[in-house]
């Protein structure tokens, strides 16, 4: 008694184990779609939904290349525990576990059919989503048809099963597939780092920008170096003014009255980003790769509690 009670918490375990690394794998692999579509296909209205998002991307290779050999170790171990008898066609845990695989699997695909249609409704590209909608019930597809054959199987013990074999390697070489295909769409660490240290530059540029505005309202002149606005407020300290790798200050020039311009070296350009969270970087402060001068200009409004930052000019 005590061992049966071992063996099925052991196959429970299993079977709980690969429903987990299923849903990842199968999200991941859904989501490395969609963004491959979403990359490839650009819409003119750049919906949230509808736009390619590195970080999806990279979360949902993170998490194939944890899933997906997870996934088929465990069900390895069902299938040869099942082939050689130790594990019973029509024991208890099997059959409630397997259906309760399938109807985590199906409340989860349902989800995601229903947010690709409403993204339809909200006006994503007819093309998006016919290969979207594809792509959910292909992977729905797949998960439904194996695991209702693999209940419903009257043979498991000492045969082997070609169709068995077919979903096993056929859906690893999609997987595969769909990892290789991700290489090619996401960057490289090095690439969102130095994006990272761009952004942290440019976070500088917009606290002195808003200290340099202040300045102006109170003075109706500009700060004829950095260092004076440092002296003039306590929030911008010498660190505000560096790069911070380099520990070089940035450059600063009064090019007219009220235009002015901030300079430094960028390790790439944001010119073509395709980033949700870097719209505003790439709008505020546009620069290409290499020591760069941006210009901005002050605004005309004098209530600079309601200030209207300026766009760059050229």
């Amino acid at each position: 008694m005590e061992n049966t009670t071992n063996q099925a918490a052991k196959y429970a375990f299993f079977y709980m184990l690969s429903l987990v690394a299923l849903i990842f794998m199968a999200l991941s692999a859904g989501i490395i779609i969609f963004q491959v579509i979403n990359k490839s296909i650009i819409d003119v209205l750049e919906q949230y939904a509808g736009r390619f998002s590195p970080d999806q991307l990279k979360f949902a290779i993170s998490a194939l290349v944890i899933a997906t050999p997870l996934y088929f170790i465990t069900m390895r171990q069902i299938q040869k525990n099942l082939l050689t008898g130790a594990l019973a066609k029509d024991a208890g845990v099997r059959k409630w576990l397997t259906y309760f695989i399938l109807f985590v699997a199906a409340v989860v695909m349902l989800g995601w059919l229903i947010a690709t249609i409403n993204s339809f409704l909200d006006g994503e590209l007819t093309t998006k989503f016919i290969l979207k909608s594809i792509t959910a019930i292909g992977i729905a597809a797949s998960i439904f048809t194996f695991y209702l054959y693999d209940i419903r199987r009257e043979e498991v013990k000492g045969k082997k099963d070609k169709t068995i074999s077919l979903y096993f390697y056929g859906s690893l070489a999609v997987v595969i597939a769909v990892f290789i295909a991700s290489l090619f769409f996401v960057e490289s660490p090095t690439e969102t780092r130095n994006r990272k240290f761009d952004n942290t530059i440019l976070d500088k540029f917009s606290q002195i920008d808003s200290a340099i505005n202040n300045y102006y309202f109170d003075n109706k002149i500009l700060p004829e170096s950095l260092n004076i606005i440092q002296e003039e407020f306590n929030y911008i300290t010498t660190d505000d003014l560096v790069d911070p790798a380099t520990r070089e200050q940035f450059k600063y020039q009064v090019l007219e009255e009220k235009k002015y311009e901030l300079c430094a070296t960028f390790r790439a350009s944001n010119i073509a980003v395709e980033i949700i969270q870097d719209e505003f970087y790439k709008e505020r402060w546009p620069h290409e790769a290499g020591e760069q001068c941006i210009s901005q200009r002050i605004t005309d409004i004098e209530n600079k509690e309601g200030l209207i930052r300026p766009m760059p000019v050229d």
